[in-house]
């Protein structure tokens, strides 16, 4: 797929560009990023550019994973940055973190509910999914914010830095947006099972 730019009301979103490098490298330093996020240790400035250099550019070109940072559309400083990356053919997952300093602001929740929007309307998306380990409000916030409907506990259901977590699981569909899906849907429980 080609790369897009998503502009939201106060964000520009777009792939990973060396300009990124340094802020994403600093950010992901952060000890809020570091205990939700597995990030190797260290993280060497060389492996942020090997990042944004190929791991970016060759997701996108075989679809495998979609990864934006987001900005003030101003130009401003880097707030959050994201991914959708394939599970299946038509569900992917959802994986977010707030850049130190612009937390709390509402930006990451923009930035998911644009990325969200994109992914079902223009990358054949017909399920998104979010997995966040247990006690991460703050991610959960977003989340629910977004329109993310809880499904419950995975026990054992992320590995982070070698340990297995449990994490919470919540899915979006494009119904849940108001966008029609690509797929036909049947609902066990709309169905009267």
């Amino acid at each position: 797929m080609d790369m897009v730019t998503l502009t939201t009301a106060r964000l520009v979103l777009r792939p990973h560009t060396t300009e990124d490098t340094a802020e994403m490298h600093a950010a992901c330093h952060d000890p809020e990023v570091r205990r939700w996020m597995t990030i190797p240790d260290p993280y060497p400035i060389e492996a942020a550019a090997r990042f944004v250099e190929e791991t970016v550019p060759a997701g996108w070109k075989d679809g495998s994973q979609y990864n934006f940072v987001a900005r003030e559309a101003d130009g401003g400083p880097l707030v959050a940055a994201l991914c959708v990356h394939r599970l299946d053919d038509h569900i992917h997952e959802i994986g977010y973190w707030a850049a130190p300093g612009h937390r709390g602001k509402g930006y990451t929740t923009e930035a998911v509910r644009a990325a969200a929007h994109w992914a079902f309307s223009e990358a054949g998306v017909v399920r998104l999914v979010w997995r966040a380990g247990v006690g991460n409000d703050a991610s959960r916030a977003i989340a629910e914010k977004v329109g993310f409907v809880m499904e419950g506990v995975q026990r054992s259901g992320m590995e982070h830095d070698g340990v297995l977590r449990d994490c919470w699981s919540a899915a979006l569909l494009p119904s849940d947006l108001g966008l029609p899906s690509a797929l036909p849907h049947e609902s066990e429980t709309a169905a009267g099972a």
